[in-house]
């Protein structure tokens, strides 16, 4: 950092970075997890059997999560190489807004359009998050990584909670709003996210700072120059055998992880549950997340990132068997309790932890690793689940199934030695 060291709490720079998860958490929740796979079954793909429905909504993530998986290693290469990180954060940033917001002018029935724009708002989120991720070395210092990080999914939490609390509300009485029904207060809430998302950005791009490693450069040559750094860097990735591992491991449990996120209101919804009831255990998750995030951030602060991931691995497993046998709405709640209370605390201990396995000197490229393997996972996850939903029948052997992920996660996990990872980073740096 530039400055001189200040409390996390005080520094312009870190709450400002903090802000962008506060930002983009609003599509996270209301558009991802919550309204979108409720509204696509009720209003946009009416007409559609729920098997049918829920293979295209885990299709279009699937489709939206390899397109990351493509473009994320070779962006995060330009934007190292060409100083662009906050720039290309932006970019990415107002696609996802553009996106959300259009998603107010789809008709019913019309779930074609509707999954193609929230493909590329999916995209956007996704892809500007490799950007975000890569500009955590620059505002905490190595002992703050874990506390810095926390702070980022906390106030995510607890950003997309109010704003999905409003949300919740307006269609629950839209008439109070000044709105004529439930399908236009959905609507409404799309087009609150975009703006939500876009205004809570501007901290970021004004207050945080980029040092200049290289001359900045135009489109074609960073491209070009960006395809040349990614070569060279696959070339050396075997001495990064620490860093390679956790990726892997990463890439099984962010895998469940994401899955029960993107999932879970699909898999209430086959059960039989009220959509009221789904909703109001979203916002149970989105509140206990926020200070249980902080408190992982503080745990992984004592006893290292690893050892915080192992326990929220392990709370994960037991959600997974709960949720297989649950037949009562209030066990959806406590669920929803668990699930808030590990699901940021489990993100941000793998983001500091992986900031301390790769060289400093490329945090964008290598964020474009850890997100690939991140998306690529969401590739899987929600097919899976489909797939054994659509092949056995049984929404509850879908969900059971995921345990699988977390177990092989962990056990590789297991296996990553960080001293031996910090050492073979610092090789890598130039």
């Amino acid at each position: 950092m530039t400055q001189k060291k200040l409390s996390v709490w005080k520094n312009r720079q870190v709450i400002s970075w903090s802000l962008y998860d506060w930002a983009n958490s609003a599509f996270a929740t209301t558009v991802m997890a919550g309204f979108f796979p409720l509204f696509f079954k009720q209003y946009w793909a009416v007409g559609l059997d729920a098997g049918e429905s829920t293979f295209l909504l885990g299709g279009f993530n699937a489709i939206a999560s390899l397109l990351v998986v493509v473009l994320a290693p070779l962006l995060g290469a330009m934007a190292d190489r060409g100083n662009a990180r906050k720039r290309f954060l932006l970019y990415f940033a107002m696609m996802g807004v553009v996106m959300t917001g259009s998603l107010f002018l789809v008709a019913a029935g019309g779930w074609l359009m509707a999954l193609v724009l929230y493909a590329l708002a999916v995209i956007g989120f996704s892809s500007g998050n490799v950007f975000y991720d890569a500009l955590l070395p620059e505002v905490a210092e190595e002992t703050e990584l874990d506390v810095v990080s926390s702070l980022g999914f906390a106030l995510g939490y607890l950003g997309g909670g109010i704003l999905f609390a409003v949300n919740v509300w307006m269609t629950l009485d839209p008439e109070q709003f000044g709105l004529s029904d439930v399908a236009t207060a959905v609507k409404v809430s799309f087009l609150m996210v975009a703006v939500w998302w876009a205004l809570f950005s501007i901290p970021v791009m004004l207050f945080v700072s980029e040092p200049a490693t290289a001359p900045a450069m135009d489109w074609k040559s960073s491209a070009r120059a960006g395809v040349e750094q990614l070569r060279h860097t696959l070339s050396r990735l075997k001495l990064l055998r620490q860093a390679g591992l956790f990726l892997v491991a990463y890439w099984l449990y962010i895998d469940g992880v994401d899955t029960i996120v993107r999932m879970a209101v699909d898999y209430g919804l086959a059960l039989g549950f009220d959509a009221n009831g789904l909703i109001v255990a979203l916002l149970i998750t989105q509140f206990v997340g926020f200070p249980a995030a902080i408190l992982f951030g503080h745990f992984g602060g004592r006893f290292g990132p690893r050892q915080g991931i192992f326990a929220a691995i392990g709370v994960y497993l037991v959600i997974i068997l709960w949720a297989y046998q649950m037949d009562q709405v209030w066990e959806f709640y406590m669920l929803a309790v668990a699930i808030g209370l590990v699901q940021g605390g489990i993100q941000a201990l793998s983001r500091s932890f992986y900031v301390r396995l790769i060289p400093r000197d490329k945090p964008a490229e290598f964020f474009g690793f850890y997100n690939m393997l991140g998306k690529f996972a969401a590739v899987f996850g929600p097919l899976m689940m489909g797939g054994v939903s659509m092949a056995t029948g049984s929404p509850r052997l879908s969900i059971l199934s995921v345990a699988v992920l977390f177990v092989a996660g962990a056990l590789l996990l297991k296996r990553v030695d960080e001293g031996e990872g910090k050492r073979q980073a610092r090789l890598l740096e130039e």
